[in-house]
């Protein structure tokens, strides 16, 4: 009876042949990023990766090991760096940032203009904190309707995606310490 009842909780393993009669198929490598799909709404990384006005950010998400994280379900709130954003950082600051001995500053950066959740801009209120992503908080400034990063970004577009949104800011937000 009760190897009845065992064999009935685990089925026999089927095998699975493709056509070349190989059983031992991988998966394809990389994670969520590599999913392949035209027709969905894009995820905060592939509409990054599709804007030409970010290529430093996706450099940077993809030297510090991110790009898996943010392609998955989220929900995030992004505050994205656009190139000219990081062009007024001193000379120097992004190649030193991109070495690898220099990955944990790095991610902490990254991780700064990331929240868990979706914060639209019609949620935002002056003087609003929001924790980011490194556990660190970002201050929000509302005025006439514009929108405004620690003093220092301007939101400057808003961008759905399918794990959260985008908000595109005219400078780099460095954290606390940095």
């Amino acid at each position: 009876m009760i190897a009845a009842l065992v064999f009935a909780c685990n089925p026999p393993a089927t095998e699975n042949k493709s056509e070349g009669g190989n059983t031992n198929q991988e998966a394809p490598a990389g994670g969520q990023e590599a999913v392949q799909d035209n027709d969905s709404q894009k995820d905060v990384v592939k509409i990054a990766v599709g804007s030409a006005d970010h290529s430093t950010l996706v450099a940077a998400l993809k030297q510090a090991e991110l790009v898996t994280v943010l392609s998955n379900a989220g929900p995030f709130t992004v505050f994205a760096p656009t190139n000219d954003a990081f062009n007024k950082l001193p000379k120097g600051t992004v190649e030193d940032l991109m070495k690898p001995e220099n990955k944990a500053k790095l991610q902490d950066i990254l991780e700064y203009h990331v929240s868990v959740g979706v914060f639209k801009p019609e949620m935002f209120s002056d003087g609003q904190s929001i924790n980011q992503a490194n556990s660190k908080n970002i201050s929000l400034s509302v005025k006439d309707g514009k929108i405004m990063v620690n003093n220092q970004a301007n939101i400057v577009a808003t961008i759905p995606a399918a794990n959260g949104i985008i908000h595109v800011v005219d400078a780099v937000l460095l954290p606390p310490g940095n």
